[in-house]
């Protein structure tokens, strides 16, 4: 029987697409192929009875076309600061093996798991401004601003709202879209872009909290 999880906090989905990630839109990624990054910071979670509020994890993540095209290969980061049995708990997450929609499908299409890192995180996040930063020990670096206008270059704003979706689970369903103005990662999976998309949202998982819809992943 899968053991009981939750999490839930802010997340940041940033990659090499130009800003509107097409993956929204079930459209190919703007190069043909995806690099990028998933990052979260728990603010309330457990698993099972291991307390996981207050620690941070991400993905590094690559495929050779469209993600649902799968053969991708992803890199776990896991806080330094987590004890032994919330690192196994945090990577039983990260392994779709405990349910969540999000999780089994990235599960689903990287089949290529390179070994976990624990290392030190830096996580900042203005939702309102579209303004943070996340730094995973000297594998991933990325920092986020708003979008602006042409003229003036004022703070522009661009919502994504996906009725029952998989990942921007909070109330609205949405999304801001900002600016990863800068994204880097080193190791396994190497890749270095500035002013390519970034998603920001609050979201919730586990396998006890339901979305609407199970999504069709293309084998």
């Amino acid at each position: 029987m899968p053991t009981e999880w939750y999490m839930e906090g802010p997340w940041y989905k940033n990659c090499n697409c130009d800003p509107g990630c097409p993956c929204d839109f079930n459209q190919d990624p703007t190069q043909g192929h995806c690099e990028g990054m998933g990052a979260m910071r728990i603010d309330k979670g457990h698993f099972g009875d291991v307390e996981l509020s207050g620690l941070s994890f991400a993905a590094v993540v690559r495929w050779p076309g469209p993600i649902h095209e799968g053969n991708g290969e992803i890199l776990p980061l896991i806080d330094e600061r987590a004890s032994d049995e919330q690192r196994e708990a945090l990577l039983q997450v990260m392994s779709g093996q405990q349910g969540d929609s999000l999780f089994e499908i990235f599960a689903f299409v990287c089949p290529t798991v390179h070994e976990p890192q624990f290392v030190p995180f830096e996580f900042e996040f203005d939702l309102e401004a579209r303004k943070g930063r996340v730094k995973a020990g000297d594998v991933l670096e990325t920092e986020v601003d708003t979008l602006r206008g042409i003229d003036p270059p004022d703070p522009y704003r661009v919502l994504v709202r996906i009725p029952n979706g998989f990942e921007y689970t909070n109330e609205q369903e949405e999304a801001e879209t900002a600016l990863a103005t800068r994204l880097v990662a080193r190791g396994p999976i190497e890749y270095e872009f500035s002013n390519s998309h970034s998603s920001m949202c609050y979201v919730r998982h586990g396998n006890a909290f339901q979305t609407g819809v199970q999504p069709t992943v293309v084998g």
